[in-house]
């Protein structure tokens, strides 16, 4: 996929310096399942911007949430699935039996010509290996495989008159092997292996290979179409005139960009009307087969889809690619108008005495038109993956010419490498292509009817050589033999054509039901994130607050994003009652904050009490308790006081006690009113050196647990514990013992699990006596969790599934179905306690979007999994807690990345909160405990209640303008359950 903003002809000439010799990423579809032949419809000349201006006023506007959310379902019963491959690149026996050279042979014979010397005399040894190819398609489940024929092989000479019958009988039994299998064969007349002795006489710039091309053609038709009842003329001919006779990058290498290309592509193109007319003539009625060509194709994108030049540029880019060849046999049989007026004035600018794009005669033309039974094509991505491109390409094509029937011939990666067997990169990428074709079909009426996978196995990649592969079956090029090996992809692919697409797996159906009538709702912030904090580093200012190490962290340059600091954040040490009114409007039971350690005790110590301080959290208490919202207060969120850290910080064993004689105070002010308390929160992202800093938290865990358990739990009766913060992961490969045995040793050790040596004192750091003090220093089971990743090998970087969702952090992918399976393993592994989600959230970047429908997709599947795993799994889950209440500094990346349900606008003095989208469905949620099932009639839970729907409409009413937008959100809000 392209961006376009290319203008005139330097599109063309930039469109094929993507192609030879460097192109790692070669995307060919192909849709089949033999329609009926008709004839399709004479179309009108394409409007100039064409139909593309159509694809992209509908696609443009999609949010990243719209383009990339992943869709399932699958394809009509009569959705074929097939492989892709071409004679040169796999056959070998270049010189077996009586085959004639090709230009391909003659050009990798040439030392220079082919990377590391390559050639394709032997390739994969496909003529010595029809049996095991058909063995490993029908291992596949393919519905057909695309092949090309070898002119050479058939004709040596080119000609009828020198007829090698081992070559014929090769293709016999081949395709006797296909049919007797049930795959159908689609063949290829032409894949760019012209004879030489064609080439000798001029090859496509000749008008006589038009005849001697139909009497191939009608040899192939008279031979083999009893059997073969798909026939494509050309493989992508765009290449064969360009790369061969514009750029000659190519065989047969003739360099004449200006005049070359067009002459052949006039020759090729009355050559395939030709032998279309000659099947249709003569074998049609007979054989009932159907024929076309196949071009490939590059989606592009207007730079700017606003800007009538850039939409101009990339329209004018596809007719040069695309509607060079199609548009005389969808259209009206002849060239697109505007490559017609492009080339005749820039021929015209050269002072030439006619156009450099040949003229078709009116005959000409008639014979062109509607010589194509359905529409082919192989698309390539150019540099890197562009999956959603596909969709819009494919939307396109229907648009332009009519909703023809569309096979995808080729479509697949290549991967440098000598051995790529685990293919994880080629699975990811089908995953998403093939997902697309879905959403063309299923979404947008496409007529899609096929797909092909390039390529069946490793081969020969033209100038590359054997590098990159693109293969769904390795091929061994250094063993004389040729041995094949399944990759993991051609598993992936077989359960794809099994299930003929991508159905929704069970486990991913959602649930409707409620969580227990005890359920706890939070939502969470924490204290450096949101609060008023200093104003200078020179002096203790707000009432007394001491310094942190986030203090002086966000005011070293270059630490934080834009240079942010919490300096004032959402100033919610003066907003106690405006945060307060968003808890009440989002009905949380509970609410999630952190006390600041150096606000309380200025210096870390209890030598000086900032009374002050503890007024402020005092205050915030007593009205969350006067709104019947209960608070959940985490003692340590990561902003330790600066004076502490000064003598060591969490190296200093001293912390230990410092850090209980703070909790103790906490628990003696505080602790008749906060029922529920946090030690620590994600105690791994603060053990910077893990062995010193983790050993110290946890005892300092351990005393304060042990602290609150024998003085002030009897009296105050609250719980206290630990949170933890884990992703889940996934083995990159599920059948690799080596990426399981990463899995579960990333889940244990490395997001932090470590620290539940609270639950088994596990760590031999630990002497006796402290193991049996931290042992069983918990209440609950306190859990962040907002991913997944996937492991291979024990210490290497985790990686990510490409359909995964983004977010606004790189980090971040949405993949709710690791939530249950993080939840169930906790129940497992530690003897199912209690638990409480204590942040679980998603962010996002960028303008501001009050619609944020991706938020609420989010909460909608990660609550929902929390709900199988309580109803369907037995976990003992007691609570969730939503990241966050309010956009805020979010650490290093400082306001760049927005979790909150509430937008806060940090440009404004009085920092303003306003509601998203995303907070009105979330207490819709809490309102009806979950998810009530529609099918039950509508639920009360669902119903608005006034004083909701005034906040809303207030919201609105304040900014001038927005009325459309309330009312689409309020849509969006009434759609999802």
């Amino acid at each position: 996929m392209l961006t376009a903003f290319l203008d005139g002809y330097s599109c063309f000439v930039v469109l094929w310096g993507f192609f030879f010799p460097k192109r790692p990423f070669i995307d060919v579809w192909l849709v089949f399942d033999l329609p009926v032949p008709s004839k399709l419809p004479n179309l009108p000349a394409s409007e100039v911007p064409s139909k593309s201006k159509v694809v992209w006023e509908k696609f443009s506007s999609q949010t990243n949430f719209e383009r990339d959310m992943y869709f399932y379902g699958t394809f009509p019963e009569n959705f074929t699935w097939g492989v892709s491959s071409s004679a040169y690149q796999i056959e070998g026996g270049w010189d077996a039996d009586g085959k004639g050279p090709s230009i391909w042979d003659n050009f990798s014979h040439v030392p220079g010509n082919i990377k590391n010397g390559d050639t394709g005399d032997i390739a994969c040894d496909s003529y010595n290996k029809v049996e095991e190819d058909i063995y490993l398609l029908r291992a596949l489940g393919v519905k057909n495989y695309r092949f090309s024929l070898s002119w050479s092989r058939i004709f040596p000479s080119g000609r009828n008159n020198s007829i090698n019958s081992h070559g014929v009988d090769y293709y016999n039994r081949l395709i006797n092997g296909l049919v007797a299998n049930n795959i159908t064969p689609i063949v290829t007349l032409y894949h760019w292996d012209l004879p030489q002795a064609l080439q000798d006489i001029g090859g496509w710039e000749s008008s006589t290979l038009i005849d001697l091309f139909n009497s191939f053609a009608d040899f192939c038709f008279q031979t083999f179409g009893d059997r073969v009842k798909f026939w494509i003329t050309f493989n992508e001919p765009q290449v064969i005139a360009w790369a061969g006779y514009g750029a000659g990058t190519l065989p047969p290498n003739v360099n004449d960009p200006g005049s070359a290309p067009y002459r052949v592509a006039h020759i090729l193109l009355k050559a395939h009307a030709r032998v279309y007319h000659t099947y249709d003539d003569k074998y049609r009625a007979s054989q009932g087969g159907v024929i076309a060509l196949c071009p490939n194709i590059d989606w592009v994108e207007p730079k700017t889809p606003s800007d009538p030049r850039d939409i101009e540029a990339a329209d004018r880019y596809l007719q040069f690619l695309v509607g060079w060849f199609t548009h005389p046999i969808f259209k009206n049989g002849d060239y697109p108008e505007v490559m017609k007026w492009k080339v005749g004035n820039r021929s015209e600018l050269q002072n030439l005495p006619s156009s450099r794009l040949p003229v078709f005669t009116a005959e000409e033309r008639d014979y062109i038109r509607g010589t194509a039974d359905v529409f082919c094509f192989n698309t390539i991505t150019g540099h890197r993956a562009v999956a959603w491109g596909l969709r819009r390409l494919l939307n396109w094509i229907k648009e332009e010419y009519g909703n023809p029937p569309i096979y995808i011939i080729e479509n697949g990666v290549g991967i440098k490498t000598k051995s790529d067997v685990d293919d994880n990169t080629r699975i990811f990428y089908y995953k998403t292509y093939i997902d697309e074709a879905l959403k063309a079909y299923k979404l947008d009426g496409v007529n899609l009817r096929g797909y092909n996978a390039w390529s069946f196995m490793d081969s020969f990649e033209w100038l590359n050589g054997y590098d990159p592969r693109f293969g769904l079956h390795q091929v061994d090029f250094d063993n004389p033999n040729r041995p094949r090996t399944p990759k993991r992809s051609a598993v992936y692919y077989a359960e794809i054509i099994r299930n003929n697409g991508i159905p929704l797996p069970k486990e991913d159906e959602f649930l409707y039901g409620e969580f227990p009538k005890n359920f706890w709702w939070s939502v969470a912030t924490a204290a450096y994130q949101v609060r008023k904090l200093r104003q200078t580093l020179k002096v203790y200012v707000d009432n007394g607050k001491g310094l942190s190490i986030w203090d002086q962290f966000s005011h070293t340059p270059l630490k934080i994003s834009n240079d942010d600091t919490g300096d004032v954040a959402c100033d919610s040490y003066h907003k106690i009652e405006a945060d307060v009114e968003m808890l009440k409007s989002l009905k949380v039971s509970h609410y999630r904050f952190s006390i600041s350690w150096s606000r309380i005790l200025p210096d870390g110590t209890t030598k000086y009490i900032n009374e002050m301080g503890l007024n402020y959290y005092e205050r915030l208490i007593d009205a969350l308790l006067a709104a019947n919202i209960m608070p959940q207060v985490t003692l340590y969120h990561w902003d330790l006081p600066l004076a502490l850290q000064n003598i060591g910080g969490w190296e200093n064993d001293t912390i230990v006690q410092r850090f209980k004689e703070y909790a103790e105070l906490l628990f003696q002010r505080l602790g008749d009113k906060v029922k529920f308390w946090i030690t620590f929160n994600e105690p791994y992202n603060t053990a910077y050196s893990p062995y010193v800093v983790g050993h110290n938290i946890i005892k300092a865990h351990a005393e304060a647990w042990h602290l609150y358990n024998e003085t002030y739990r009897a009296k105050q009766g609250g719980l206290i514990s630990i949170t933890i913060n884990s992703d889940w992961a996934e083995p990159r490969n599920p059948y690799n013992q080596e990426d399981i045995d990463a899995a579960r040793q990333y889940v244990q050790i490395l997001r932090g699990l470590c620290f539940l040596s609270v639950f088994y004192c596990r760590l031999p750091e630990f002497t006796e006596s402290e193991k049996q003090r931290i042992k069983g220093t918990y209440d609950y089971f306190g859990l962040n969790h907002y991913t997944t990743v996937l492991t291979y090998k024990i210490n290497y970087p985790a990686v990510t599934d490409r359909s995964w969702l983004n977010s606004g952090s790189v980090w971040l992918k949405v993949t709710p179905f690791g939530f249950r399976k993080l939840l169930r393993w906790i129940k497992e592994e530690y003897n199912n306690p209690p638990i409480y989600v204590t942040e679980n959230g998603v962010s996002e970047r960028g303008d501001l979007d009050f619609d944020d429908t991706w938020r609420m997709h989010y909460y909608r599947s990660y609550i929902n999994e929390a709900l199988k795993a309580v109803v369907l799994d037995g976990v003992d889950l007691r609570g969730y807690t939503a990241w966050t209440l309010m956009d805020n500094f979010e650490w290093a990346v400082g306001f760049d990345e927005k979790f909150g349900f509430y937008h806060v606008n940090f440009t404004d003095p009085e920092l303003q909160r306003h509601p998203k989208a995303s907070a009105r469905y979330y207490a819709q949620i809490i309102n009806c405990n979950g998810f009530p099932d529609p099918a039950t009639g509508p639920h009360p839970c669902l119903e608005l209640e006034n004083s909701i729907v005034c906040a809303f409409c207030s919201f609105c009413s304040w900014r001038t303008g927005l009325g459309s937008f309330c009312f689409s959100v309020w849509k969006i809000i009434q759609k999802i359950p």
